[in-house]
């Protein structure tokens, strides 16, 4: 309902209250004329009679009285929403974040917790999600918020649609074959180098980390042969560990008896997260604590995986 049409109601319950023109007038700081233009478009909108005279004064006809009566529940919800969306608010109602395994479980899951306590009217539906992923779905309004990454070496491309929120970083190695030859100080070309006749394992949703293998690899002078996809972290370490290849690791991460995990220097591989959010939505009390919550936690807290 427009701005006007919600005017138009509120005269007509103003009406119904005061019982003139003149004093509904008065009410709204309008003229009294104004009034009577109004409600005459409301009564054409409506394709029903409102008013009638009665003497020199008007009142509301049944249909009038009527339409009244919806007027005041329509307007309090009006007023309900726009106190509840007004920044500031309490928050509630229902968050929907779309966002990578990492960023929900050691960051996201551990906020609902405590919200449940704290903001028991707020929900948060969680769908776990790679990067291109989640913002297609914020870019079809399908999600409020979108976890992301990307790493240094392969930035993600800007969108002036949304606005990102940086949150934590967190630096990956190579995972290699624990029985790998390799010395501990070796640079990443050096390191990379070292395995250039291997297959490498990259990521089945997601094409940031090949991006940056492949960066490295050219850096080292090879291209790499890469052959096998995982979107699971657990099965990359049990490719590894069978044979099949190597690939990138969060450092940190706890690594399988059959997989080592080389850092990597110089330069050095950083995934970094985010909080994406739609322009014009940032307002909203919900997205706002969740997104400043988030913040506050990656301030704090080292992610263990992705």
């Amino acid at each position: 309902m427009s701005g006007m049409e919600t005017r138009r109601l509120q005269l007509l319950v103003e009406l119904a209250r005061l019982g003139s023109m003149r004093a509904v007038a008065e009410s709204v700081n309008t003229t009294t004329s104004t009034v009577s233009q109004q409600l005459s478009v409301l009564a054409r909108e409506m394709g029903a009679t409102l008013i009638e005279p009665d003497g020199r004064r008007v009142r509301l006809t049944p249909a009038g009285r009527r339409l009244a009566e919806h007027a005041a529940v329509i307007l309090a919800a009006v007023e309900t929403a726009r106190l509840d969306l007004a920044p500031g608010a309490e928050p509630n109602g229902t968050l929907r974040v779309a966002g990578f395994a990492t960023a929900i479980r050691a960051h996201l899951l551990p906020l609902v917790t405590d919200l449940a306590a704290s903001h028991p009217r707020l929900h948060v539906l969680v769908r776990e999600h790679e990067p291109a992923e989640a913002l297609e779905l914020l870019a079809a309004d399908a999600t409020d918020l979108a976890l992301t990454y990307d790493y240094n070496l392969a930035p993600a491309a800007p969108d002036p649609a949304v606005h990102a929120t940086a949150l934590w970083t967190a630096p990956w190695g190579l995972g290699v074959p624990a029985c790998a030859d390799v010395p501990d100080a070796a640079d990443t070309p050096e390191l990379f180098a070292r395995f250039r006749t291997q297959d490498w394992i990259v990521n089945s949703r997601n094409t940031a980390d090949e991006t940056a293998i492949r960066t490295l690899a050219s850096m080292a002078g090879f291209t790499p042969r890469i052959t096998h996809q995982a979107d699971s972290l657990d099965l990359v370490q049990g490719m590894i560990t069978a044979g099949l290849g190597v690939g990138l690791l969060p450092i940190g991460t706890p690594v399988f008896p059959g997989v080592r995990l080389m850092p990597l220097t110089g330069p050095q591989v950083v995934q970094r997260a985010y909080a994406v959010a739609r322009h014009g939505r940032l307002a909203w009390p919900p997205l706002t604590l969740i997104t400043d919550l988030l913040a506050r936690r990656s301030a704090t807290t080292a992610p263990d995986s992705s």
